[in-house]
């Protein structure tokens, strides 16, 4: 049974359609926010919303949180690193 590009998962996708995929995404407002939703769920109910949860779930989204914060500031943290207190 042949499934069309559009209803693929992106690991199920070849490289050669890769292109063709991507133009059949949505990439309207509201496909945007449907996409973060989405994400945010699968999240959710994979690492908060198990019976026996541990930090897991919440460190990642720490970690994630400390990386942006990171490489947001990386230019002014450079330029400190760089300075000579003497």
């Amino acid at each position: 049974m042949l499934i069309p590009v559009k209803e693929k998962k992106l690991m199920d996708v070849k490289l050669g359609e890769l292109p063709s995929w991507i133009l059949m995404r949505d990439f309207t407002p509201k496909g945007i926010a449907g996409a973060f939703q989405r994400g945010y769920y699968r999240y959710y109910n994979k690492y908060v919303n198990v019976k026996r949860g541990g930090v897991a779930g919440i460190s990642m989204v720490l970690a994630a949180y400390v990386l942006f914060n990171y490489c947001r500031c990386y230019k002014e943290l450079k330029h400190e690193r760089l300075r000579k207190y003497h």
